[in-house]
């Protein structure tokens, strides 16, 4: 038998970072929204041991090895059962990869749900959380979708509100940007300067919370687009495309590079797109909406 899980993308609407802690990592305040462009995990018994396999847009750079996240989730939930490790995980990839969009941390948490389905391991919900937030910032938000503030690293959730529906479009990026990197160069833009504490918009929460996609785009906000920028200068000539072609604001995706462009409703999010992608500043163009569900069982 196989077990075969869907995941979403994300797109941070605020992302509130805080200076580096003595461990390295940063402190968030990290408010996620999920949206329709999924990766589909697939996990089947394999007596050969634990492989991956990949299949679908820029597949050729997702890594086959221990370091993929779908691999590891695989092997930190069997070591926690008792379990051999023995799976072929086939993944279909759709979410952008190395795009900010959260593609790595949605297979590692479609491998973890696929093979506890698979294996029928028992574990309550807030032990596969506990997993995911083993596995990476962004691997709970992945398997719990909808809106949500991640605290902490940004492992910690809440779940949000969100009154309606948002209407996006992503432009993807020529090259691919290093998230370690974007934050080594925030810290390096940070230097000298007091950074502080990282909490969530209220203004953006309620904008979200009443569906009002004018006073979302308001209040959205990156604090590592500065970074991505400094990297990757041309993404500017991206987000001044996309806003120029109607969209309500547009922003540097995470870590980057695709840019996220947030519009009034579906209809001008497609023209959004044509533009965009006739504009030469960008190697794709995608439309979605959200909040969705997160990972899901098919």
């Amino acid at each position: 038998m196989s077990v075969t899980v869907r995941v979403p993308a994300k797109v941070n609407v605020q992302l509130a970072v805080g200076a580096a802690r003595p461990d390295g990592f940063h402190d968030l305040a990290n408010v996620f929204l999920a949206v329709g462009l999924y990766d589909e995990v697939t996990v089947t018994p394999s007596p050969g041991g634990l492989r991956v396999t990949c299949e679908g847009p820029d597949a050729a750079q997702v890594p086959l090895d221990r370091t993929n996240l779908a691999a590891r989730a695989v092997e930190t939930l069997a070591a926690r059962y008792g379990r051999t490790p023995d799976v072929h995980v086939h993944i279909v990839k759709d979410i952008p990869v190395a795009g900010g969009m959260a593609g790595g941390s949605a297979d590692g948490a479609g491998a973890l749900l696929a093979c506890d389905a698979l294996w029928g391991t028992g574990a309550t919900r807030e032990e596969l959380l506990e997993i995911c937030a083993e596995l990476g910032s962004d691997v709970p938000f992945s398997l719990v979708g909808g809106v949500a503030l991640g605290t902490g690293r940004g492992e910690r959730l809440t779940v949000l509100e969100a009154g309606g529906t948002f209407h996006w479009v992503f432009a993807m990026a020529g090259r691919g940007l290093s998230t370690p990197a974007v934050f080594r160069e925030f810290d390096r833009l940070a230097e000298g300067r007091d950074i502080p504490e990282p909490v969530a918009s209220r203004d953006l929460l309620d904008a979200l919370a009443e569906g009002d996609a004018e006073a979302l785009a308001a209040t959205v906000s990156n604090d590592l687009q500065p970074a991505a920028l400094s990297l990757f200068p041309e993404l500017a000539d991206t987000l001044a495309a996309g806003r120029a072609a109607g969209a309500l604001t547009g922003l540097v995706s995470g870590s980057g590079p695709t840019t996220a462009f947030l519009t009034r409703d579906a209809g001008t999010a497609e023209k959004v797109a044509q533009a965009l992608g006739a504009s030469g500043t960008c190697r794709s163009v995608r439309v979605a909406s959200g909040p969705v569900v997160g990972a899901m069982v098919l």
